[in-house]
């Protein structure tokens, strides 16, 4: 379930998400970047990171935020999962603490690293809560207090940079960059990444990217993907596989197929009895 944040907050969080499944056997779940950070809260059983040889289990935090994916990360959830995930807008993070998102790149961190004491309680009572209203007005309580005491940061270059990545869906060059903002390539480079997590071409092959997904679950029969492939800014539909299995670890074929999707971008790879 997705679910909006209030007006207020919404600079900052693009969305909640209230994942639940039961089940007897451990599931294979993949992330991969939709151009946002977020915060997890397993509340039932915490996700697994891996098995080593002898199928040991490595355990991710209880609560961790996430930073900016350069790929995919494939974790497992147990027998029962519940999870909530808030879903920052792309430099939501760096707004609301004045921290720079560069440094989480391709990081787990624990919320108690990030928010100490506050972030203990606020897993404590998630956890306690039973219903969806109940933990929205406790999370939306939470980041109401951040807000109220967030740091004031310089947001014009990463804010107008931002706005003309998406509003082309990815498509454009530095050059246009340096004449849209009026700043130089490199000090755009540098807010931006502190501010986002990534560098402008980067967050834009994956804005252009899920702008492909969309069409692809859009598509009728007589659009070809290579004719999806050009309009989205790949050369070619050799192109646009490469990148796609870059990020998500998988053909796009394959992902059309995959019935498993919890959001467009988090998803159960393989049955339940594969491993």
């Amino acid at each position: 379930m997705q679910v909006v944040p209030p007006k207020e907050l919404s600079p900052y969080i693009k969305h909640y998400l209230f994942l639940e499944r039961k089940g007897n056997d451990i599931q294979k779940l993949r992330l991969f970047s939709d151009g946002n950070t977020g915060i997890v809260f397993s509340l039932k059983s915490k996700l697994i990171s891996g098995f080593d040889n002898y199928k040991t289990q490595s355990y991710l935090p209880t609560s961790f935020l996430y930073g900016q994916l350069n790929n995919f990360k494939d974790v497992y959830s147990g027998s029962e999962m519940s999870i909530v995930i808030v879903v920052f807008q792309p430099n939501g993070l760096h707004q609301l603490l004045g921290v720079d998102s560069g440094e989480f790149r391709d990081s787990i961190i624990t919320v108690d690293a990030i928010f100490g004491q506050m972030g203990r309680d606020l897993e404590e009572k998630l956890a306690a809560l039973l219903t969806i209203p109940d933990r929205l007005q406790l999370l939306n309580h939470f980041f109401k207090t951040l807000e109220a005491k967030k740091p004031r940061t310089n947001q014009l270059i990463a804010d107008a940079s931002l706005a003309f990545i998406i509003e082309n869906k990815g498509q454009f060059s530095l050059k246009q960059l340096v004449a849209y903002t009026g700043y130089t390539e490199r000090h755009i480079e540098r807010k931006f990444t502190e501010g986002v997590g990534l560098n402008p071409k980067k967050f834009g092959n994956i804005i252009k990217l899920h702008h492909f997904l969309k069409l692809l679950k859009n598509k009728t029969e007589n659009t070809s993907l290579t004719s999806i492939s050009y309009e989205t800014g790949f050369s070619d539909q050799s192109h646009l596989i490469k990148e796609f299995k870059k990020h998500t670890g998988m053909t796009p074929s394959e992902y059309l197929l995959n019935t498993g999707k919890l959001t467009n971008n988090f998803i159960e790879t393989f049955p339940k009895n594969a491993l």
